[in-house]
């Protein structure tokens, strides 16, 4: 992998490189946490190539998503005190997105793992042609729940018919992502846009890795078959931005 001399021309590189795609609301907070990761990394002496692994794959912004969203899921007058979520209430896991539940790599063969055991039985499909065939189909449970992505730990709805219309495709309030998921997407753009010409930084459809799992496809072919183009990450950004505006 063709990289920098050293992390500390990484963390430099890091106020230089382009926020293009990254919502102007979050360009320094994201640059920020980068930064910061990119220094945990230089303490602990991580090895340069495992740290451009660890960005390429989304570890990285995963880890800020995660340090982010600690705080928000245990505030006791937060959205996720006031969350009617519960276990087999499901509307939520209908992927009706163009882009399937954008997730990245590292989240991806760690869904695709946790699936392998299910493969062949029926999935969240035989319920909704849209759910995540991740589900259960009769317990509507998640059968990678610990695997789930940032998107899914992120979700939280005061309002279970607000779920329900929004699966079938309407446009209420009461539901969506906390903003820590927002800053996990901005800072994803930031190191794609920080990696360019060196590595690519790519993202998956959540659905389309589940769907490969649990019908038999080898990882490499799941994640093949589930890898975005180059222009869903940057649509799954402006959406969330706008949503947070509302």
């Amino acid at each position: 992998m063709k990289s920098f001399k050293t992390l500390t021309d990484l963390r430099v590189r890091v106020a230089k490189a382009s926020t293009k795609g990254v919502p102007p609301a979050l360009r320094d907070p994201a640059r920020g946490a980068l930064v910061a990761w990119i220094d945990t990394a230089i303490q602990y002496e991580m090895p340069l190539n495992a740290a451009l692994r660890r960005l390429r794959d989304g570890d990285a912004a995963e880890a800020i998503g995660r340090t982010a969203i600690a705080p928000q899921l245990a505030d006791p007058n937060g959205p996720a005190a006031k969350a009617a979520c519960a276990p087999g209430c499901a509307f939520c896991c209908i992927l009706s997105g163009d882009d399937g539940g954008t997730i990245t790599q590292a989240e991806a063969r760690r869904l695709h793992q946790a699936l392998v055991p299910v493969a062949g039985a029926p999935d969240g499909r035989a319920w909704n042609a849209k759910a995540c065939p991740s589900l259960d189909p009769e317990t509507r449970l998640c059968r990678a729940y610990d695997a789930r992505p940032m998107i899914c730990r992120s979700y939280m709805s005061s309002d279970v018919s607000a779920c329900e219309m929004i699966a079938s495709g309407a446009t209420v309030q009461g539901a969506g992502v906390l903003g820590a998921h927002t800053l996990y997407l901005a800072v994803l753009t930031l190191t794609r846009n920080l990696l360019r010409g060196i590595v690519r930084v790519p993202t998956y459809s959540l659905s389309r890795v589940a769907a490969g799992a649990v019908d038999g496809l080898s990882e490499d072919d799941a994640l093949n078959s589930a890898r975005h183009g180059t222009h869903e990450l940057d649509d799954e950004v402006a959406r969330q931005a706008a949503m947070l505006k509302r």
